[in-house]
């Protein structure tokens, strides 16, 4: 609720449907953090040198939804093509990042939370690419 109560303040509103890119910007920054914390996690395995590649993934995907989220928050003179563009490759980081820890899942318990973080985030992506576009 405050994203988009802090969204209502603006002085400019957003040409995107506001209760979509509140949940957009909220499943960001969640994102971000389930992977920067998964990515921890996985360093503390004992088999940390078999989870590299998603320890990769996890440090790209927070990256991506950081900077997606960041962007997103950012209302005045947005530029819808920038704006699309990230979301498709927030989508496509979240959908890697979630497809690697799927993978772990079943050994460790933080992958199967960040797997479905990502996927909660890559949704509310495609949901708000849907209404922008």
């Amino acid at each position: 609720m405050p994203t988009r109560e802090m969204l209502g303040t603006h002085p400019r509103p957003s040409q995107m449907d506001p209760g979509a890119l509140a949940a957009c910007i909220d499943a960001c920054f969640e994102c971000l953090q389930s992977c920067t914390t998964c990515a921890d996690a996985c360093l503390g395995e004992a088999t940390a040198a078999a989870l590299r590649r998603c320890i990769r993934l996890n440090l790209d995907c927070a990256d991506v939804c950081d900077a997606t989220g960041r962007i997103l928050s950012r209302i005045s003179e947005s530029d819808a093509g920038l704006i699309q563009a990230q979301l498709r490759a927030c989508m496509e980081a979240c959908r890697l990042c979630a497809a690697e820890c799927e993978k772990h899942a079943g050994h460790h318990e933080h992958c199967r939370v960040c797997a479905e973080s990502c996927r909660r985030c890559e949704e509310a992506c495609r949901a708000l690419l849907g209404t922008s576009a």
